[in-house]
């Protein structure tokens, strides 16, 4: 018999600060040195650490790559379970440069390598990526919608269906091209 995973998860801002607090301990670091390696100021630490703040994915992004973890380590952890998200539920996430919104849908478990969003974007900014951790690809299928997405300096315009592969350890973008463009990521790590 299977058990389902019936639990809440806790609000996006509680996961957080508790695994920024477990994952920098686990590494040995301290506030103001993952701060740096980040490039966000210590005080911005501090207050996501205590469950404060209302971090952008650039934050979190730039604050995993600091601490050697994949994204979704913010959000879930690994569990045995098997885990319904309903359409439009889950853990979401916002950028602060693009109407750009993750939910993550499956965080890597133990000896895998890989993670998978929900993506949402409307038209307007497109969401720019910095490079994420050396080694990384990202595979995205459009489910809805037309975007520009993929490497920064040649972007591949996608359809409803169609699929991309690309570094993540590259500048890279997404930007909706039509309202309601939507589709699924997966993060693989190297």
């Amino acid at each position: 018999m299977t058990e389902h995973d019936d639990a809440q998860p806790a609000p996006p801002k509680e996961a957080i600060a508790a695994a920024l607090r477990r994952e920098r301990t686990r590494a040995g670091l301290s506030l103001t040195e993952v701060a740096r390696r980040a490039g966000v100021a210590k005080s911005t630490l501090s207050q996501l650490e205590s469950g404060a703040g209302n971090p952008s994915i650039e934050t979190l992004w730039a604050l995993c790559v600091a601490l050697g973890i994949p994204f979704s380590r913010l959000l879930d952890p690994p569990r045995p379970q098997v885990r319904v998200i309903r359409a439009g539920e889950g853990p979401v996430l916002a950028s602060a440069q693009a109407d750009y919104q993750v939910a993550l849908l499956a965080a890597s478990p133990p000896n895998a390598r890989r993670d998978i969003y929900r993506v949402s974007a409307e038209p307007g900014l497109p969401r720019r990526s910095e490079p994420h951790s050396r080694g990384e690809i990202e595979h995205l299928i459009l489910a809805a919608g037309r975007a520009l997405a993929g490497p920064a300096a040649d972007p591949v315009e996608l359809g409803p269906g169609d699929y991309i592969r690309y570094p993540g350890d590259q500048p890279h973008i997404f930007e909706a091209l039509e309202p309601g463009t939507w589709g699924i990521q997966a993060s693989e790590y190297g």
